[in-house]
């Protein structure tokens, strides 16, 4: 016959000989407690519980002279705050390591919020963010600013059918004219129509294109760091969409195509691209020794699961040994129990094989708006790091497709 178990239901040896715990003894922990506060004996807490480890919550008083650096380290404490803390030490501390390739996904409106040129080209320059995955409506709106159109403030409440009337276009409250529409399409039909646009090529290669006339049209009128393409064109960093035709971008482009033109992207190319340099970022190219991939998740939605599947692609698909990418973090609004991809944590993402099982304590999801959250993390990691060396992924596609190749042939032969 088994042994009674002391009231409270859990073993007394997990908590240790006389420790109070809520398991334990209530009327004998209560009567202890008492006795200490009679005496005005000082609570110690010896440490031994393996969940009581984590830093001690106390802020540092806000006096109007605090930093970034210091309010996310001293004053976000818990809740999303915490994981927005997390999530830039994470990417600070270990993300921004030297053998680390990072990816960045885009999602939402966040060009025409002014990000591009607060936040993502700085992290370009600093070589902070490695390769990007994009909705094309990011890289159509991005354009507006390389082109020196003019976007503004507005009030969302303002009646959507008199802005119609006065040809104005609303994304929440941003406004803006509605030639800036007219003026960009015109700008992708002109340079699209050019001679090295009339064959089949990835979304990257799409973009540099586009990237390298935006900084020269940038150079003519005297703007600077206004446009991520061209900012992406300059340093290298390959740019793609998971969705070619679902912007105004593949819309201007199926455009042409009636005309008799020749431009394709093709998404066969990005999927094998993006894969590439995944596996190089693990495996090593040339003189870069072995290393880790990290992904950096703004939003969610398609660009999300484009840069996950690079791992299935690798080991499902193409049937090389692989385990996952290294670091995962997310800024996201969406909730994981309605089953979209957005909400997806990264304990999910392992059974997929998108996340390494044995690095999952260095993934961080946080719940925020990422209009909020990216500027902070771009302050934060420009505070506490150094600009890393460009890896300059955009010039490299060729060799990395190359070891694609060759792991594949190795794994199927």
């Amino acid at each position: 016959m088994s042994k009674k178990r002391e009231r409270g239901g859990f073993k007394a040896s997990r908590h240790g000989g006389g420790k109070a715990s809520a398991a334990g003894p209530k009327a004998a922990q209560k009567k202890a407690a008492e006795a200490r506060e009679a005496k005005g004996a000082k609570h110690v807490v010896t440490g031994a519980n393996r969940f009581l480890r984590g830093a001690r919550i106390a802020p540092r008083r806000i006096d109007g002279t605090e930093s970034v650096e210091q309010m996310i380290d001293e004053v976000f404490q818990s809740y999303n705050s915490g994981r927005l803390r997390e999530s830039c030490q994470l990417f600070t501390n270990k993300m921004l390591a030297p053998d680390v390739t990072v990816g960045l996904t885009l999602t939402g409106a966040l060009t025409p919020a002014g990000l591009g040129m607060s936040c993502i080209i700085p992290l370009i320059e600093a070589g902070f963010v490695d390769w990007i995955i994009s909705t094309g409506a990011n890289l159509y709106h991005d354009t507006h600013f390389g082109l020196g159109l003019s976007m503004h403030r507005g009030n969302p409440t303002e009646s959507d059918v008199v802005l119609r009337e006065e040809g104005v276009v609303r994304i929440y409250d941003i406004f803006f004219d509605y030639d800036v529409l007219l003026s960009t399409d015109a700008f992708f039909r002109q340079v699209i129509r050019g001679k090295e646009f009339q064959r089949t090529m990835s979304s990257a290669e799409f973009h540099w294109l586009c990237g390298k006339y935006l900084w020269e049209r940038g150079r003519v009128l005297g703007l600077k760091d206004k446009s991520l393409l061209a900012a992406a064109y300059r340093c290298g960093v390959p740019i793609y969409t998971s969705s070619p035709g679902d912007s105004s971008i593949g819309m201007n482009v199926a455009a042409l195509a009636l005309e008799g033109g020749s431009c394709i992207i093709d998404p066969n190319k990005d999927v094998n691209e993006t894969a590439a340099i995944v596996l190089g970022a693990k495996r090593g190219l040339g003189k870069r020794k072995a290393g880790l991939s990290a992904v950096a998740i703004m939003g969610g939605g398609s660009p999300k699961n484009f840069a996950l599947q690079t791992e299935p692609q690798i080991q499902e698909v193409l049937g090389i040994d692989e385990k996952g990418h290294d670091y995962f973090l997310q800024v996201t609004d969406a909730r994981p129990d309605t089953g979209g991809l957005s909400g997806a944590t990264p304990a999910e993402a392992v059974s997929w094989g998108k996340i390494d099982p044995d690095r999952l304590p260095d993934a961080v999801v946080c719940y925020m708006d990422t209009t909020v959250a990216l500027p902070l993390l771009t302050s934060y990691a420009l505070a506490k790091r150094k600009p890393r060396k460009l890896k300059r992924l955009y010039d490299l596609r060729g060799p990395l497709m190359l070891q694609l190749e060759s792991e594949f042939r190795k794994a199927n032969s």
